[in-house]
């Protein structure tokens, strides 16, 4: 029998109620219309259509949470909507897929909350139909995690900010129409950072595509600014304040990271779960040899407390009540969920796992970006342990 183990969460939960079933069979039906019978094909081809970014945005993915005066929708829908579509989205095991969809959601916010009125109007709308993309441009080569390490430079000259500099692992680098980039804008550390937007097609903007592991139907790149010239209204926010309003922007990307790791962990076991009740060895199915069956439930084990902590830290934030180092550790928890549940499901799979075209085979290589994007493991675990007073 086919598992559907977020329903059964979901059923169980406080957090989820009608209106969240409603919404995830929904999406769950978008999927396999408009996902599933070609995901294979944007796997190969490195890059999802924009013409699936419209789909989704009429049905209304794309919106969530964004004010409705720019196209956004906001009635009747809460944060807990959106893990619900992330999983369903998570159905089709290619974690690249949400990358390409839903990095506005990360991208747009300052926009939304510093822009001027004009720039708003020409950006949001066409961002929330799914006919712009966006990227969100912080890591650097030589930076990695650590934010307050930003080299790249914005230099007042005249009325005009000229940038310089490079920002790599970029999210849909190579396929966005706008980048909201942090600059160094004033003297070292976390207060000399600014907010800017930088649009496709600036002289003196180019962008270079990278190749990797995973996270396939995503592209990712680098980028490279010399003397890229923007207006005094690209500026987002005020000089030299751009730290704390990106880290607070990192916030809600953590916390669809760690709800994000748990779903895929749910794919790659439903799948796991399906092959192990059809495959026989020594003239049984799989699922009949004891220690299969624990394998499972070791899962699972992992997966709902993950998810758990997961759902309590979404909850906070929509209480205004977050606990920062919490999120640092729930994210760090459900990333080594998802790689100790993504190795497990491999082995019960066996050579069949192998093979490209099967779901468990792209989360296995897509766990890295769940665990080092975000702030890597390392970076959450020092910060969790300075929240909390252990320095």
């Amino acid at each position: 029998m086919a598992l559907n183990l977020f329903d059964q969460w979901r059923r169980q939960s406080p957090y989820y109620n009608d209106s969240h079933e409603e919404w995830a069979q929904t999406v769950r039906r978008f999927v396999e219309k408009e996902v599933n019978p070609h995901i294979n094909q944007w796997e190969d081809e490195e890059n999802v259509p924009l013409s699936l970014s419209v789909k989704a945005a009429e049905l209304g993915i794309i919106q969530m949470g964004f004010p409705e005066e720019y196209g956004g929708i906001t009635q009747g829908v809460d944060a807990f909507h959106g893990i619900v579509a992330g999983n369903e989205l998570a159905q089709c095991g290619a974690s690249g897929l949400v990358a390409a969809l839903m990095m506005h959601s990360v991208a747009l916010v300052p926009i939304l909350k510093f822009a001027s009125e004009a720039m708003k109007r020409r950006i949001a709308p066409e961002v929330l139909a799914g006919r712009k993309t966006m990227a969100i441009c912080l890591t650097e080569p030589s930076g990695g995690s650590d934010l307050a390490a930003v080299k790249t430079r914005a230099e007042k000259r005249g009325n005009k900010w000229v940038l310089n500099g490079s920002k790599t692992f970029i999210s849909n680098g190579m396929r966005a129409d706008y980048y909201t980039v942090v600059a160094r804008t004033g003297g070292p550390g976390a207060d000399g950072l600014s907010l800017f937007l930088v649009e496709k097609g600036m002289p003196g903007f180019t962008q270079h595509k990278m190749r990797k592991m995973g996270w396939h139907c995503s592209d990712t790149a680098t980028l490279f600014f010399d003397d890229v010239e923007l207006p005094p209204e690209n500026l987002l926010g005020p000089e030299n304040k751009g730290f704390l309003a990106t880290v607070k922007n990192l916030n809600n990307e953590r916390a669809g990271l760690a709800s994000g790791a748990c779903a895929y962990a749910r794919c790659a076991v439903e799948e796991a779960h399906e092959w192990a009740t059809q495959r026989e060895t020594f003239g049984k199915p799989l699922i009949k040899n004891q220690v299969i069956r624990h394998k499972f439930a070791e899962m699972m084990r992992h997966i709902s407390a993950s998810q758990a902590l997961a759902d309590l830290m979404v909850w906070q934030m929509m209480q205004d009540r977050l606990d920062i180092g919490m999120l640092s550790l729930a994210k760090v928890q459900s990333t080594r969920t998802l790689e100790l549940v993504a190795r497990e499901c491999a082995q019960i799979l066996g050579g069949a796992c192998f093979v490209r075209g099967c779901k468990i085979e792209r989360i296995y290589r897509d766990v890295r970006p769940h665990a080092i994007g975000g702030g890597s493991e390392e970076i959450m675990l020092d910060f969790a342990a300075r929240q909390m007073g252990f320095v």
